[in-house]
């Protein structure tokens, strides 16, 4: 995959992603109050707190992911976010027939964007966002690679041989 599609993808995904949550967090910090009441019915201790708590995460959040500003930090927090409010606001497990199959599909929702916003935390947010400027200008062409063996990743080189057999490590 050539850098441009690859950062496309990346820009597309960090989109979609932010998109699942900012319009709700958006319509929430208008009506604070009235996600406070729903949290309240939840048995949410402290509601009020929470729901502002909530409030921020759900609109800044999108948009770090959507300006790429530090990945692992918001990626990591949106994935915490996106998996406590699946337990707090979708407990399929205390429902029966067709409200089970609803709220168990909005859970399982809510679960699959923790792993799309993990994802992100790991793979990053691409050439195409404030992180990738940063990095144009300061003149690194691109992030700091982690050390990896050879044998793990898969290259399978050898060092030249000098004749002698290796020495055998003690068990």
């Amino acid at each position: 995959m050539t850098g441009r599609s690859h950062n496309l993808l990346l820009l597309a995904s960090r989109l979609l992603l932010a998109a699942a949550l900012l319009p709700t967090g958006v319509a929430r910090a208008l009506n604070v109050s009235g996600f406070a009441l729903t949290l309240a019915g939840a048995g949410v201790p402290m509601p009020n707190g929470v729901a502002t708590a909530a409030v921020i995460v759900q609109v800044f959040g999108p948009l770090a992911i959507v300006l790429g500003v530090l990945p692992a930090i918001s990626g990591v927090a949106l994935a915490a976010f996106a998996a406590a409010m699946a337990v707090l606001l979708h407990p399929f497990w205390q429902f029966s027939g067709a409200n089970f199959l609803t709220e168990r599909a909005l859970f399982l929702a809510d679960l699959g964007l923790a792993g799309g916003f993990l994802l992100y935390a790991l793979a990053g947010p691409g050439g195409w966002s404030w992180q990738g400027w940063r990095r144009r200008e300061s003149g690194e062409s691109r992030p700091a690679a982690r050390a990896v063996p050879a044998k793990a990743a898969g290259r399978g080189t050898r060092a030249p041989s000098s004749g002698r057999k290796p020495a055998r490590a003690a068990a």
